[in-house]
């Protein structure tokens, strides 16, 4: 996306009496929320195929409706919209999608930071602290906590029958349990098809290496449909040959 001109910008501070990044903010809240307005006027446009007020070009039964007050919290603070209705009830806005009401991209932020190994409360530190919002440590559980059924579904998704090469390696790590400092290690299981095209296949995580470990992550690959593995590439690991 390229930036505006100097001369549009110019336009807007004199226009809006721009004097301290106080006004700029509430400058761009506004204009926030009149393109959001619009984006969703636009979207109910394309869906019935047809312009607010231009009868001769309309080809549906379905109409406008009225619309929907409806406050949204987003990156510039909670703003309130009228999102436009169609009589059949069909309308399915992207930009403000029904029954949501926190835009803000925060839920992402959340996730990406959990991603890094924060804690919850340093998460609710953090966002406070960069973006002004104040999120309890539980709100944060809540949001991390909603990614745990697409752990789930990917830890169990079936593979493919056959894999020419199988890579297993460990990553150690240091983990905070029980208020003590601890040491795993998280052992990934990468796969090469027979496209010759690379598939994290698992990540099981364990303190301890043993056959019977082992034994339970083959019968994983197993279980998911894989029948035959050509070469397993593995270093050193403990319990395996067993």
């Amino acid at each position: 996306m390229s930036t505006l001109p100097k001369e549009v910008l110019r336009e807007m501070i004199t226009q809006g009496n721009l004097k301290t990044a106080g006004d700029l903010h509430s400058y761009l809240k506004d204009m926030f929320k009149d393109a959001l307005q619009e984006m969703l006027e636009a979207e109910l446009e394309v869906e019935l195929g047809y312009s607010k007020g231009d009868k001769k070009n309309k080809q549906t039964k379905n109409r406008r409706n009225g619309y929907t007050e409806k406050t949204v919290k987003t990156q510039y603070g909670e703003l309130p919209l009228e999102v436009p209705r169609d009589r059949n009830g069909d309308f399915e806005p992207v930009v403000v999608p029904k029954n949501k009401r926190n835009i803000s991209g925060i839920e992402e932020k959340v996730i990406s930071l959990y991603a890094r190994g924060m804690s919850t409360r340093d998460i609710h530190e953090q966002i406070n602290e960069i973006y002004g919002i104040e999120m309890s440590a539980e709100m944060v559980s809540k949001i991390t906590d909603t990614i745990i059924p697409q752990i789930k579904e990917w830890q169990n998704r079936p593979l493919e029958s056959v894999y020419p090469f199988i890579f297993m390696d460990a990553i150690l790590y240091k983990v905070r349990e029980d208020g003590q400092i601890r040491s795993k290690a998280a052992y990934i299981v990468l796969g090469v098809n027979l496209d010759g095209f690379k598939d994290i296949l698992g990540i099981w995580i364990g303190e301890n290496e043993t056959s019977k470990f082992w034994l339970g992550v083959l019968n994983d690959l197993k279980n998911r449909g894989v029948d035959d593995v050509l070469m397993f590439c593995v270093d050193g690991l403990a319990g395996l040959k067993e």
